[in-house]
């Protein structure tokens, strides 16, 4: 078949080469536009568009899907594929390709509906998680299901972990669904269940409340690494965490409060958290041990 590939960012990356190296025929990729990233704050283009420029494809980029309607359009395409794009495909292009348009969405559908399905699945305690394939309609997430796969949550794994893992998995599922679609024996069947909405989340939505069970707070950092990032405050200053661990062992700390005994731990509602990796404010990432040694005087975070 002939498709458009929409995406952006590097979880589109599998899915993009696995369509690429198929069969089929990709026309077109479209991605966002360059942006300004980094702490120097360089114009750079997505993962997206760099991966199809080194394969050699056309390459449209746009915020608003509306300015190149028309382009897309006039491609005669059979088949639409979102992964991550980061904007809506709305008539009259929704219905342009002669199968229409095919979305890979990294969660169990019709749970976590939403731009931030791995955040949320792991920030509610979700132990198993998956990949839809469905077809694209105007309301969100909404459309019936080609197929899925489901995958368990590590008790370790960060949002980071967890969608790198989901895009080369869920790759495969969007090649054979691809494969299904032009072969003519696949068809889709509509959501069953109660729909949850998963969100963006904000950098507001990694601060971390001591108050919580340890269960809560690990779930909390594990969703927002590496982004928002999860944070407390020291001395009144931003701290944020990179990497923990529940320590089930630990000495009964109240909430907040700091022991320096080999480790850094921190308590909760619950048992304490162990810090492994954290960034004081102004400074790079470091071993917690290692922020620890100029932490005298220290007693207490989140304040």
């Amino acid at each position: 078949m002939r498709i458009i590939f929409a995406g952006s960012p590097a979880a589109a990356l599998p899915s993009l080469k696995s369509i690429a190296q198929s069969a089929h025929e990709i026309a077109a990729v479209l991605t966002r536009e360059d942006s300004l990233t980094g702490r120097k704050r360089q114009l750079m283009p997505t993962p997206v568009a760099l991966e199809a420029e080194r394969l050699g494809l056309p390459v449209i980029k746009a915020n608003r899907v509306s300015a190149v309607a028309e382009e897309l359009i006039g491609l005669n395409s059979d088949l639409g594929v979102v992964v991550a794009y980061g904007g809506m495909i709305k008539p009259p292009l929704l219905g342009a390709p002669r199968f229409e348009w095919i979305n890979l969405h990294f969660s169990l559908l019709p749970r976590w509906r939403g731009a931030a399905p791995v955040q949320h699945a792991i920030l509610n305690g979700d132990d198993v998680t998956g990949a839809t394939v469905f077809q694209l309609t105007e309301e969100l997430d909404a459309g019936p299901v080609f197929g899925m796969m489901t995958q368990s949550i590590g008790k370790n794994e960060t949002s980071g972990h967890l969608l790198d893992s989901l895009s080369l998995s869920g790759s495969a599922l969007l090649l054979r669904t691809i494969n299904g679609i032009a072969e003519g024996g696949l068809f889709s069947r509509e959501q069953d269940g109660e729909p949850t909405l998963a969100p963006k989340l904000q950098s507001e939505d990694g601060r971390i409340d001591w108050s919580q069970s340890a269960v809560e707070i690990d779930n909390r950092i594990r969703a927002v690494t590496p982004e928002p990032g999860a944070f407390t405050t020291v001395l009144g200053a931003r701290f944020k965490v990179h990497d923990s661990r529940i320590d089930f062992d630990g000495p009964p700390l109240k909430p907040g409060e700091f022991a320096f005994n080999g480790k850094v731990l921190i308590g909760t509602g619950t048992a304490p958290i162990e810090l492994l990796r954290v960034q004081p404010a102004g400074k790079k990432p470091m071993s917690a041990g290692d922020w620890s040694r100029g932490a005298g005087g220290i007693r207490s975070a989140g304040d």
